[in-house]
């Protein structure tokens, strides 16, 4: 993967600021959760229901108890030295360019979605950002919001490293933002309170397995512009396993819950990347049509 002849998106807003909340900041660098603790927290977060990326944030000491402030916007020439963001701007770039030419080949728009590099947490369209819960994307203001941090929980806590492991992350997270430009965010908004919790589960699985064939289809029409080679591929592929619904209950007890699951196994998650990538065709990403997902 090479990036040195990409783009930098103008859609990037860096929020960072020594007012954030605690979420991963404290984690990362050997200063937070030792392996056993992640341990511990996977487990309390299978027995709890909760996201294991917010148990882990709570048991940090990055509680949601904390009130959110909104962090000053890092300097500019800071801003645009610091390798992490420039990463983040190039990856979603690329994303602009690939959604906006297939839109437009149908005859149609795309409306790109700004991105926040935050820290801790921060004030979004769709209440409280917290690092602890991983990167988001909130459909009510149209942006993905992700702390950077977390790429080092991908690559040292949950096994996940490589570039493209990271570009796979803000890849899903646009996929999102493409369900909510075609209208899918909100027939799932409408179909909460109206089934029972385990229906609505199986809908957010079927929900992110779609943004996982999105990212696919992104990853193969950007293959030639950022130089993609078998490695990147297999790193995104893994990061699609490693944080498959399956494999994070395992780690925390040995059982799976599938009535539990909100976003697929791991052989789920990696086989609708795969189908996006191969096919480059978002209709190939039908999920909800899908009989075996």
């Amino acid at each position: 993967m090479n990036l040195d002849d990409q783009r930098e998106s103008d859609n990037v807003d860096d929020v960072r600021g020594s007012s954030g909340g605690g979420g991963f900041g404290g984690m990362v660098g050997g200063r937070g959760l030792s392996l056993g603790g992640v341990v511990i927290a996977l487990i309390l977060s299978w027995v709890l229901g909760v996201n294991p990326l917010t148990m882990l944030g709570l048991m940090q000491g990055g509680g949601q108890n904390s009130a959110p402030q909104p962090a000053p916007a890092v300097p500019g020439q800071q801003a645009a030295a610091d390798p992490g963001v420039r990463f983040v701007k190039k990856i979603l770039a690329s994303t602009e360019d690939v959604w906006t030419a297939y839109f437009s080949q149908r005859g149609q728009q795309y409306q790109p979605p700004r991105l926040e590099v935050f820290r801790g947490q921060y004030p979004t369209g769709c209440g409280t950002g917290d690092a602890a819960s991983g990167p988001f994307y909130c459909p009510a203001d149209r942006k993905v919001y992700i702390d950077l941090s977390f790429y080092d929980v991908l690559s040292q806590r949950l096994g996940a490293p490589g570039e493209f492991a990271q570009a796979y992350v803000v890849a899903h997270e646009v996929g999102h933002h493409i369900q909510n430009l075609m209208g899918t965010s909100a027939k799932m908004d409408q179909a909460r309170g109206r089934v029972s919790q385990t229906q609505y589960n199986a809908l957010s699985v079927r929900l992110e397995l779609q943004a996982d064939c999105y990212a696919g289809v992104w990853a193969a029409h950007a293959r030639q512009q950022i130089h993609l080679d078998q490695a990147d591929i297999d790193s995104a592929l893994n990061a699609a396993s490693q944080i498959g619904d399956d494999t994070l209950q395992r780690k925390a007890r040995g059982t799976v819950v599938p009535e539990s699951f909100t976003h697929g196994t791991s052989a789920q998650r990696v086989r609708w990347f795969t189908q996006g990538m191969q096919s480059g065709d978002l209709s190939r990403c039908d999920t909800f049509g899908a009989t075996d997902l």
